[in-house]
């Protein structure tokens, strides 16, 4: 197993500093990078391990605290274990700090961790991956249309309103889209109903887009994070399978 070397970083942003957690092989070399786009929980033990996989196989990894606007993280205290009880109480908080997130706002700081991790002495020259989380796939699919010449691949698990009706609805980037994607969606997520999932592949198809599209099977919104009640040790193994197929043909 590569041993690897993760660190708290500081990242500028035309409205400020973002924090984020930055992991890498320890072995002196650069190596492809990757944007990993947080769920709405934030930078925490868990994701800062998801992103030490990543780099144990191979990547730089950038874990921005999407968030920083309103402080660094954990914006919200949160509980070893998020589980049913907690989840409500957490999402309250959580709600209007998401929402002040415009796609706008969005994608300037999305320019902004891409052209730090351009300058990252132990990121590779090249084009990104990127692979997102619930609110993170959103933003993923976003930074793939908005700054297509930088995205290589990218990569969503259980995003929600991913296609929606909405004016700015994600998928809408589409036909701007040069990068190989990839959704690892929940069958049991509320927040992304099967007429988003036909829609978003539908524009995907449309646009001539690279993509492949999977319905995971008994799984539900946030499949992926260990630290709560909608943990799939199946359906997470099969992500990273996914994902690292994905990043291991297009970087």
């Amino acid at each position: 197993m590569t041993a690897v070397r993760g660190t708290s970083v500081d990242v500028p942003t035309p409205d400020g500093t973002a924090d984020a957690y930055l992991t890498y092989p320890d072995d002196g070399r650069p190596h492809p990078a990757v944007l990993f786009y947080m769920d709405a929980f934030g930078p925490r033990p868990h994701l800062r391990k998801m992103a030490d996989r990543l780099a144990e196989a191979g990547y730089t990894v950038l874990v921005p605290n999407v968030f920083y606007r309103h402080g660094r993280a954990p914006v919200v205290e949160l509980p070893d274990f998020i589980g049913p009880s907690e989840s409500p109480g957490i999402f309250e908080q959580l709600l209007p700090i998401m929402r002040s997130l415009t796609p706008d706002l969005a994608m300037r700081d999305a320019e902004a961790y891409l052209n730090w991790l351009a300058a990252c002495p132990q990121a590779a020259d090249g084009p990104v991956g990127i692979t997102g989380y619930c609110m993170g796939a959103g933003l993923a699919l976003r930074t793939a249309g908005t700054y297509p010449q930088r995205v290589a691949a990218a990569a969503g698990f259980h995003g929600g309103n991913l296609a929606t009706e909405a004016p700015d609805s994600p998928h809408l980037v589409a036909d701007r889209i040069t990068a190989e994607l990839y959704f690892g969606h929940a069958d049991q997520d509320r927040s992304l109903p099967a007429e988003q999932i036909d829609r978003l592949d539908k524009a995907l198809t449309a646009a001539g887009v690279r993509h492949r599209t999977e319905v995971y099977s008994g799984a539900h919104h946030g499949y992926t994070q260990s630290d709560t009640a909608a943990y799939n040790p199946e359906a997470a193994e099969r992500h990273w399978a996914a994902l690292l197929d994905l990043l291991g043909r297009a970087l």
